[in-house]
């Protein structure tokens, strides 16, 4: 069981991260208001610009990690693939809600319905995802924020999603 939260976080991890920055053109510029303060604010502290950019994004809007959480949670909920649709219904209304100019949190949710739906053919189930993101989410958002935004802003220069 632990093993299987383990590959399902790792899974999460890189799928919302992959989403935020090749679809949402995360970590470049903030999507909605607020991560650009929530960027300042982890820049002041000693973190990257960029990377926080992309950790804002993920607490003001519903970008990926909250689409994956969604898509795992509804999947769970109604234990078939049409939760995960009925999640990124919502996300994509959230999305527009929150004025983000993005479908990263729409795709993200969809990419993880696929996910779960394609892990559950080898002993997954979507509450393995569910602990998975929030293991995923805890390492972005609540270990250091210095240095998360450092790995972030590495990724998405190694992606070639900004300069420097």
């Amino acid at each position: 069981m632990i093993e299987k939260i383990v590959v399902a976080a790792v899974v999460c991890w890189i799928n919302f991260v992959m989403v935020d920055v090749l679809i949402g053109g995360l970590p470049e510029v903030p999507g909605v208001r607020g991560a650009k303060h929530i960027a300042h604010a982890i820049r002041n502290y000693g973190g990257n610009l960029n990377g926080g950019y992309m950790m804002g994004n993920i607490v003001c809007s519903p970008d990926a990690s909250a689409g994956t959480l969604l898509a795992s949670s509804c999947y769970y909920a109604f234990g078939s693939w049409e939760g995960g649709l009925l999640a990124a219904t919502v996300v994509y209304f959230g999305n527009r809600i929150c004025a983000d100019p993005g479908y990263a949190g729409t795709t993200g949710t969809l990419t993880t319905t696929a996910l779960i739906f394609i892990f559950s053919h080898f002993g997954f189930s979507p509450a393995n995802f569910v602990a998975g993101m929030v293991l995923a989410i805890v390492t972005i958002q609540g270990l250091h924020h210095k240095y998360s935004s450092k790995i972030l802003g590495s990724l998405a220069r190694k992606m070639g999603t900004i300069e420097g």
